[in-house]
């Protein structure tokens, strides 16, 4: 099993005292051999991150304890908010620390007890209430600017009220703040909570409503993710801020809320300007709206001079006189313009009755000319080839009509001229005419 060169002679193997490291070498060889990686389960008892990143722990049940070492693990357990008296599920392999003479476990994987299962009852829940709109940011309502008194729940005795308080106070020392105790945690802390929520809405009197504790692990922080208190929220007509936990945690409530808070600090800052910031913008604007009202009297002041030392103030009678001059030249002006657009229009309306009385038929007959027409219709007769011998014609004279049959047509020839010779035929004798018409129709 061993060879030692300095063995006594005559010695035994058993009667050879083992080294400590012989010895420790042998129970780490064992071990590590005789177990496989398995899943551990326990409290932890003692916990101590380094700046290293690994986490020293021990874990422990009612009876016994083991040590535990997880390298790298320091990010991982900040995140899962790990602490002393959380029972843990850790996997990794058996081992012995042959320094220390201690036997410890090197953990691989860390997880909370419980989250699994938790962790699935949260992504159902929330899948749930998404789907029926009660995240939409349409039904939030909007958290007033500067409440004047907060209805808030939490434990009393929390350093999570007292955090808030106390920022609170600090920055706005008027405000009042109404504190309605219940638990935060535990078995039926969530319907309290939501009694708390529908307290407020009953009795009235707060403008907004936080609720609020410090960080823990999901288990602590598990009444916030239920229903109950889910849909006493949504239901609530004054609004609510949600502060749980640490930045990292995330609850059903920050969803379901009208604002979330990182913290209870911090929805304390989000909540409530700072009375002395306020202070300041309400003088600065003051001193602005002064300084704007005294630039508008002055530029007021300056037109004013301006206007007083025009001509208007210093001779208002000539003044007035000269405009009472000008309207005079303006009405003679304008009223010999009427009077010549009037002579004109005159003379224009003369020389259109003119137009009209040359244009007058009866003034034509009065000058001895014939109108002539067919009877019965009344159509103008314009031409000899309208006419036919033995026709009736109708001749309209200045004093009357005279019906009279045609005995003959004859046709006046066109000169050179291109004018129809007409007197020809009005001073020839009946008979004269016929070698003269050109071919035209005469009477059988």
């Amino acid at each position: 099993m061993r060879s030692d060169p300095e063995q006594p002679p005559g010695s035994s193997e058993e009667e050879r005292p083992w080294t400590v490291t012989e010895l420790s070498v042998a129970v780490r060889t064992v071990l590590e051999g005789s177990f496989r990686p398995l899943w551990l389960t326990g409290e932890v008892g003692s916990y101590n991150p380094y700046r290293s990143g690994h986490v020293y722990l021990t874990l422990k049940d009612a009876s016994s304890q083991m040590r535990a070492v997880y390298f790298s693990g320091s990010e991982a357990c900040r995140k899962i908010g790990l602490k002393v008296g959380d029972r843990v599920e850790v996997f990794g392999s058996l081992s012995y620390y042959e320094q220390r003479g201690d036997c410890q476990f090197y953990i691989r994987k860390l997880r909370l007890c419980g989250v699994g299962d938790l962790h699935r009852q949260f992504a159902l829940l929330k899948e749930k209430l998404a789907a029926e709109g009660i995240f939409d940011p349409a039904h939030k309502k909007p958290v007033p600017f500067l409440p004047r008194r907060i209805g808030v729940i939490s434990s009393p005795s929390g350093a999570a009220v007292k955090d808030f308080m106390k920022i609170a106070l600090a920055r706005f020392p008027e405000l009042e703040i109404r504190l309605c105790p219940a638990p935060v945690q535990g078995k039926g802390a969530a319907e309290k909570l939501a009694r708390a929520v529908r307290f407020f809405n009953r009795a009235g009197g707060v403008d907004v409503i936080v609720l609020t504790r410090g960080g823990g692990s999901m288990e602590d922080l598990w009444p916030f993710n239920e229903e109950v208190l889910a849909r006493a929220i949504y239901a609530s007509a004054i609004p609510v801020v949600s502060a749980v936990g640490h930045e990292i945690d995330f609850t059903i409530s920050d969803f379901v809320a009208d604002m979330r808070a990182p913290t209870p600090s911090g929805a304390a800052e989000q909540l409530i300007p700072e009375k002395r910031v306020l202070t300041d913008a309400l003088d600065a604007m003051r001193q602005r709206m002064n300084t704007a009202a005294s630039y508008a009297v002055e530029r007021s002041a300056g037109r004013l001079s301006r206007v007083m030392a025009s001509k208007v103030f210093r001779d208002s009678m000539r003044l007035a006189l000269e405009r009472m001059q000008h309207v005079d030249m303006l009405m003679q002006r304008a009223s010999a313009a009427l009077t010549r657009r009037a002579d004109a229009a005159t003379h224009r309306l003369e020389r259109v009755n003119t137009a009209f009385d040359a244009c007058d038929p009866f003034r034509i007959l009065n000058r001895g000319y014939v109108y002539l027409a067919e009877p019965g219709t009344g159509r103008q007769i314009t031409g000899v080839d309208a006419l036919t011998p033995e026709q009736r014609v109708r001749a309209i004279l200045a004093d009357g009509v005279a019906d009279m049959d045609i005995r003959s047509v004859r046709k006046a020839a066109v000169g050179k001229n291109g004018r129809r010779d007409l007197l020809s035929l009005v001073m020839a004798a009946p008979g004269e005419t016929d070698g003269i018409n050109n071919g035209e129709r005469n009477e059988p």
